[in-house]
């Protein structure tokens, strides 16, 4: 394995090891904060620390309807993903929120088939992921007593894995246009964030500052758009870049995994057996996609600068 395909998988491994704990910090948010709130706060100090991680805006566009690209990359990954996300949150479990969004690597890879035509998952893709789906149905059910089932809070949580897809492939995209990760991970933030405002004006937007300043409260917001949005969307983009959208993505099937990992850690919640027979289905699931899993087609040639 070339070490840059090696950082790719790094970059991929450590944004969804973060992205396993999240739920429980948003959780532990929405005590205190609306969904809309907690995403404006989230994305806004995340575009800010990304705007000063380096100077400059990046190059230049190759052709200006690539910014259409950026905006629908930030509505999608930003704004609509955080939108669908919190509020499923906010009314059924973490462990369906996260169950059903990690359902997303198949939606991405028959997006990438259809949209990108440059990756062609074998049988193995599939076979893994019905293992992966496997495994996270036991730690899901393991994770509640009583499977609670939200039929609004389950469907936003679909919309949520539905318009994740849909941005892993726009910022493959970009990539493949040669523009930066971190010029594209700032640009779509900052988009996230304009097309967010209108949602943080209809919902009557005004955040508890004396909530927010709460040690555990502002520890959990700093990690979620520090560490969890800003740096993490920065090696997810550079393993998109890397790796491919279906490839990157199937390291999402190990979100509940870390997600119910955590719980029981920091909550003390007993690991069973069925917990190991899931995180073990879930990991087994991950490897069988990643073996001769695509089928290249040559990519399409880089546009012109206009």
């Amino acid at each position: 394995m070339h070490d840059r395909e090696s950082a790719g998988h790094l970059a991929s491994l450590f944004t969804i090891i973060v992205w396993g704990t999240t739920f429980t910090s948003t959780k532990l948010l929405l005590r205190y904060f609306t969904p809309v709130e907690i995403q404006i706060i989230r994305n806004t100090i995340a575009f800010l620390a990304l705007f000063f991680m380096r100077k400059g805006a990046g190059q230049p566009l190759s052709a200006k309807w690539h910014e259409l690209l950026f905006a629908a990359a930030g509505i999608c990954g930003i704004t609509l993903y955080y939108v669908f996300e919190n509020n499923a949150l906010s009314i059924t479990t973490a462990a369906n929120t996260s169950l059903i969004v990690a359902t997303s690597p198949l939606f991405t890879a028959l997006f990438s088939l259809w949209f990108l035509k440059t990756e062609k998952p074998g049988s193995l893709y599939y076979i893994g992921f019905l293992t992966a789906i496997a495994g996270i149905a036991m730690i899901s059910i393991n994770s509640t007593v009583n499977l609670q089932l939200n039929p609004l809070g389950d469907l936003l949580a679909l919309g949520a894995a539905i318009v994740w897809t849909a941005y892993s492939i726009l910022t493959k995209k970009l990539s493949a246009y040669g523009y930066g990760t971190l010029q594209i991970t700032r640009r779509v933030f900052g988009y996230g964030v304009l097309f967010s405002l209108p949602i943080a004006f209809l919902s009557g937007f005004r955040p508890d500052a004396s909530a927010l300043v709460m040690p555990v409260n502002l520890f959990n917001m700093l990690f979620l758009s520090i560490c969890a949005s800003a740096l993490c969307f920065v090696a997810w983009n550079f393993g998109v870049k890397v790796l491919g959208a279906v490839r990157t993505s199937v390291y999402i099937y190990l979100v509940p995994v870390v997600s119910v990992t955590t719980s029981a850690i920091v909550l003390h919640e007993p690991v069973t057996w069925m917990l190991i027979a899931g995180a073990t289905l879930t990991l087994l699931g991950l490897i069988l996609s990643e073996i001769k899993m695509t089928k290249k087609i040559p990519a399409p040639a880089k546009e012109a600068r206009s």
